[in-house]
């Protein structure tokens, strides 16, 4: 018996503890004024693409911006719809503190290749696919990706790429440019060595790049990464290898690695 009285007050008392926290905490902020506003950016990998001062100068030419207005005159729904119209902003979220703060909780657009595209087309790619305009303003590299580029194509195929590159560190270190022929084949050009690496259609492009790697782990590193002029990854198993100047096939040889080598004079 004396424990269920002692339960029922302690009920009670936990009761009346959550309504005096809960009116505090509503009442309270309608009697302050915000003190500042707080920007997090959820994908801290990359961030630096948006700050502070950019969303405060979007938020004063809108006239809504919070810092030093009554914190009850404050629609955090206003902050957050006029915000979602950023072009780097995935997602958006605001939110009143009890100390008198506005906090902004962003989740970025990350874009993935620039396109600049033989039509005219001139946007960058985002990690969902989609099509950011060139005024986003990114700080960071992108693979640039020119020549015969459609949206339909960019949006699929390249967006597959673009994937593989942000997740991969060495690849997206060493292509600097990617150029899409008519036929929607894919040659690129590294940022070492002076060659031109022709990859052919984007069909199992993983196991093309790796073989590549591997070559030029196992071959480049030894004869010199400026020997050939243009390598081609276009059939399983093969590598082609091409000398400046070429005249001809003169000779097929096969390296421990297990992938023929055609070199071209």
């Amino acid at each position: 018996m004396i424990k269920k009285i002692l339960l029922l007050i302690l009920m009670l008392a936990l009761m009346a503890y959550l309504v005096v926290a809960l009116t505090a905490l509503n009442n309270k902020p309608a009697r302050q004024t915000c003190s500042d506003m707080e920007l997090i950016i959820k994908d801290t990998v990359y961030a630096g693409f948006i700050n502070k001062e950019e969303i405060k100068n979007i938020l004063q030419k809108k006239g809504i911006y919070p810092v030093g207005k009554p914190m009850e005159h404050i629609s955090t729904k206003s902050l957050e719809r006029e915000l979602k119209k950023h072009p780097l902003i995935d997602e958006v979220e605001c939110y009143k503190t009890p100390n008198g703060k506005i906090k902004v909780e962003a989740t970025q657009r990350i874009p993935i290749l620039r396109i600049m595209a033989a039509n005219g087309d001139d946007y960058y790619l985002d990690n969902k696919g989609m099509i950011m305009p060139p005024e986003a303003k990114c700080i960071a590299h992108r693979v640039i990706v020119t020549g015969n580029v459609e949206k339909s194509f960019a949006m699929r195929d390249l967006y597959k790429f673009g994937v593989f590159l942000q997740n991969n560190k060495f690849w997206e270190a060493q292509i600097e440019q990617v150029n899409v022929l008519p036929d929607k084949n894919i040659e690129f050009i590294p940022r070492v060595g002076s060659h031109l690496v022709y990859l052919g259609k984007l069909d199992d492009f993983e196991q093309k790049l790796e073989r590549l790697k591997t070559f030029y782990t196992k071959a480049l590193n030894k004869v010199g990464w400026n020997k050939y002029s243009r390598i081609s990854l276009e059939f399983n198993n093969q590598i082609i290898c091409t000398k400046p100047e070429p005249k001809g096939t003169i000779q097929v040889v096969t390296d421990s690695i297990n992938t023929t080598h055609r070199v071209l004079e």
